[in-house]
C-alpha cells in the first residue's frame, strides 16, 4: 500500500517545482514604454498606457529634475537646446513630444501609472551634473511615489551610484538596481542594492555573473535587447528581466 504521506510529499514537490518555473520565467520591460507604434512616443504617457495594454511586466522611463524642483520625464538631459537640470520648469512645460503630447511631469506619469494596475513602473533617475541635484531628484521622486502610495509598483534604476545609495538610504525597502555594469554581483550585494541591470554585452563578457547574482538573491535585468537571438540566449540563461524596444517580439519568444 502506498504511503499517503509519500504521495502528499511528492505532490508538494511537483507544485513547488511548477511554481519556481513560473516565477523564474523571464519577464519583459518596455524600454521608455511601448513607443514603437502608432500614436506613441518615447517616455510619453501614451507609451506607458500602451505598455500596460500589451501586458508587459513593466514600463521603463527616465526622470530629471529642474532647478525649481519639478521632476520631468525625459531621456536626454537636454531638450530643444535647454539643459533640464538648469532650466526652470516654466520654460519647458509646454514642449511637445513626437506624438504631440506635452512633456510629462513625473507626477502626471505616476498618476497615469497608478491607473495601470499590474504594470510595474521602472523609474530611472538620470545622472545629474551636480550631486546636490541628484539628491534633490531622489527626494522629490520618493515624495511623489509616497504621495500616490506607489511604493510597491515602482522599482528604481540608475547609472549613478550616488543616486542608488541615496535611494537606499531614504527608502531601504525599495527595489534598486544599478545600470553601469562595472561592478560584480558580490559588490552590488555588499552595497545593499537588490539587483543588477546591465547592458546585455556585460553578460556576454561575464556569463558567470548571472549565476553569481542568482546565488546572492539579486534580480538580473539585461538592457536594451532588440535582437531576437540575444533575447533567446538571455531567456535560456534565465535572467529575470529583458528591457527592450521590441516588447511584443520579446513576449512572443516566451509563449
Amino acid at each position: 500500500m502506498i504511503n499517503k504521506k509519500v504521495i502528499l510529499s511528492a505532490l508538494c514537490c511537483i507544485m513547488l517545482s511548477v511554481s519556481v518555473n513560473i516565477n523564474s520565467q523571464t519577464k519583459v520591460i518596455a524600454h521608455r514604454g511601448y513607443w514603437d507604434c502608432e500614436g506613441s512616443a518615447q517616455n510619453s504617457i501614451a507609451a506607458l498606457n500602451k505598455a500596460h495594454e500589451i501586458g508587459v511586466y513593466g514600463s521603463e522611463f527616465d526622470v530629471i529634475i529642474t532647478p525649481d524642483g519639478v521632476p520631468v520625464v525625459n531621456h536626454d538631459d537636454v531638450i530643444e537646446g535647454m539643459r533640464i537640470e538648469d532650466t526652470p520648469y516654466e520654460r519647458i512645460k509646454d514642449l511637445k513630444l513626437k506624438n504631440g503630447e506635452t512633456l510629462p511631469t513625473l507626477e502626471q506619469y505616476l498618476i497615469a501609472g497608478k491607473a495601470n494596475e499590474g504594470t510595474q513602473l521602472i523609474l530611472e533617475i538620470k545622472p545629474h551634473r551636480e550631486k546636490v541635484n541628484e539628491d534633490r531628484a531622489v527626494a522629490a521622486t520618493l515624495a511623489l511615489v509616497t504621495k500616490y502610495n506607489l511604493q510597491k509598483q515602482v522599482e528604481y534604476i540608475s547609472f549613478s551610484m550616488n543616486i542608488c545609495k541615496e535611494l537606499l538610504r531614504q527608502s531601504p525597502e525599495s527595489q534598486i538596481a544599478y545600470l553601469e555594469g562595472e561592478l560584480s554581483p558580490k559588490e552590488i550585494k555588499e552595497i545593499g542594492l537588490t539587483g543588477i541591470d546591465y547592458h546585455y554585452s556585460v553578460f556576454e563578457k561575464h556569463p558567470d555573473w548571472i549565476i553569481e547574482a542568482k546565488s546572492l538573491g539579486l534580480s538580473i535585468n539585461a538592457w536594451t535587447v532588440n535582437d531576437p537571438l540575444i533575447m533567446k540566449t538571455l531567456i535560456d540563461q534565465q535572467v529575470d528581466f529583458i528591457t527592450t524596444d521590441k516588447p511584443v517580439e520579446a513576449q512572443a519568444l516566451l509563449r
